[in-house]
């Protein structure tokens, strides 16, 4: 057990902190989930579709539809400095979103490896 919390705490300090190479990465689920309970304020990012949105999300999560093509205005509002937390069905449309987020100025993007569909098969609760 203290092995595990140790990981956790290795991967979390890995993932936030702003020195890293590259300005987002990808988490597993099992990871990505850990994440999100030791970080509970960081903002988590759904860029599916409002329907698949209401078809199930993971907890805490906005919708921002990457579609729409407002990603940067909605971005705005947040704080570059600090990790985001992304995720969309399988994985393209996210790493499309965090690429877009680096690209105006977010030191850290986490992507959900998988998508939505890795988060569900993991056993990973859902709304």
């Amino acid at each position: 057990m203290r092995f595990f919390l140790l990981s956790c705490m290795f991967l979390i300090l890995a993932c936030t902190n702003p020195a890293t190479e590259s300005g987002s990465s990808k988490l597993a689920p099992d990871a990505f989930a850990a994440m999100l309970k030791s970080n509970p304020d960081l903002p988590l990012i759904d860029v599916r579709t409002p329907e698949e949105f209401q078809s199930g999300h993971i907890a805490g999560a906005r919708n921002w539809n990457i579609n729409d093509g407002d990603l940067a205005i909605k971005a705005a509002s947040l704080d570059k400095l600090k990790p985001v937390l992304v995720y969309c069905k399988v994985g393209g449309r996210s790493q499309k979103a965090a690429d877009q987020l680096v690209k105006a100025g977010f030191v850290q993007v986490i992507d959900l490896k998988g998508g939505f569909d890795a988060w569900k098969a993991s056993g990973m609760p859902v709304e």
